[in-house]
């Protein structure tokens, strides 16, 4: 199985979300760090030539493979990236479940103002406590996506390519 992560810039929900798939950081009642945060791979590491680019995280407990990637505003990636694989699929007998999973419900408003100063304006002193800020805010509803992700990809018949809005986490 293959799951993606997605989101507007690639490099912060969808981050974290791979690191909690891949327990690189384990949930508990607590809110992250912010040095749990700004230790996740790729969090607030990605620019814009970035997006668009499909990034490997690693292979979880089960063999699958997590990645992520950066849509920006587009909404075509997703419904583009499912086409391609339903051809691949059934063109060269590809049989390995692919999950798109959007992490864009659970950025917080701050969230979003951090990525704007850190990634858009490169104004990190403003930015990156922002970002941190909201990630904690936002770090239960993350894992409960990520673990809401697994259990329909583990469970779900729906076809061999399945993509999860997840707008019960806005």
């Amino acid at each position: 199985m293959i799951y993606i992560y997605n989101d507007y810039g690639g490099t912060h929900t969808t981050a974290i979300a791979a690191a909690y798939h891949l327990r690189e950081i384990t949930q508990s009642e607590r809110k992250l760090t912010k040095e749990e945060i700004l230790n996740v791979n790729y969090f607030n590491k990605l620019t814009k030539d970035d997006s668009g680019k499909i990034i490997f995280h690693g292979i979880d407990e089960n063999g699958d493979s997590v990645y992520t990637i950066g849509r920006k505003s587009s909404k075509l990636v997703i419904p583009a990236l499912k086409d391609l694989s339903l051809l691949l699929q059934s063109k060269h007998h590809f049989q390995e479940k692919i999950i798109f999973s959007n992490t864009s419900p659970t950025v917080p408003f701050v969230m979003s103002i951090g990525g704007f100063f850190s990634r858009g304006l490169k104004i990190d002193f403003i930015g990156v406590p922002l970002l941190i800020m909201g990630a904690k805010q936002c770090c239960n509803n993350i894992f409960q996506l990520v673990e809401n992700t697994k259990r329909t990809g583990k469970s779900s018949n729906e076809g061999k390519v399945i993509i999860l809005d997840n707008e019960i986490y806005k």
